[in-house]
């Protein structure tokens, strides 16, 4: 081949890769935005985290003919829940007990004892709601200065008792008496057991006996 002949050659060689040259930038760029799109739609999608499932008022365990004692800070027994059966429902952490007997002291040791066909009940014990055919029994206390506190019943088919600070209230009609033959009804009542006051609304009875006098020496 003559040099006329390779120089031609190569002349031609020259002017087809200026030509690709100009669109070299386009096809790089063609393929980068091809790639990127096939990562795009290979890359798996990270789900975001799933919310908790709301817990259902359904019962995680069951008791049958159990007990259950609550203690003191000072390992003291404070309260004593018996029951014919238990439904522990975890979105309320409280339990309803069928048949709930509970008996409790507080800090001077007098002892209150609550009874109905059904009760529920909160996680630690300091409150207790009675149904149907409910009673809160307070024994007979005598305080350190000799005041004489007679015993008590409440009955109603609601009430609702605050062990820490014994209160008892209820918003349906409720009945009161004592052994020195004191008794109240009403429609309502709200009852705070370390005061001594006991607020009654709507159809308010009462009866209260005299008190013995004592006699001049």
């Amino acid at each position: 081949m003559s040099m006329v002949a390779v120089r031609a050659w190569w002349l031609r060689v020259r002017r087809t890769w200026d030509r690709l040259a100009v669109y070299l930038p386009l096809f790089l760029m063609t393929i980068m935005a091809m790639g990127t799109y096939w990562l795009v739609r290979n890359t798996p999608v990270i789900a975001p985290p799933e919310e908790a499932a709301p817990k259902r008022h359904v019962p995680d365990y069951f008791m049958k003919n159990f007990s259950v004692k609550v203690f003191n800070a000072e390992g003291r027994l404070k309260s004593e829940m018996f029951g014919v059966e238990g439904r522990h429902y975890p979105d309320t952490d409280t339990v309803e007990v069928d048949q709930i007997r509970v008996r409790s002291l507080n800090q001077h040791g007098q002892i209150t004892v609550a009874i109905a066909q059904r009760g529920l009940v909160n996680a630690d014990g300091s409150q207790a709601q009675l149904f149907e055919k409910a009673e809160i029994i307070r024994e007979r206390y005598i305080n350190t200065k000799g005041t004489v506190f007679p015993r008590s019943e409440i009955r109603s088919e609601f009430l609702h008792l605050f062990a820490n600070t014994e209160k008892i209230k209820t918003h349906l009609p409720v009945e009161m008496t004592r052994d020195n033959g004191d008794r109240f009804t009403a429609d309502w009542m709200d009852y705070d057991n370390l005061t001594q006051v006991m607020h009654l609304q709507g159809r308010v009875k009462g009866v209260i006996m005299p008190r013995p006098t004592k006699k001049a020496p």
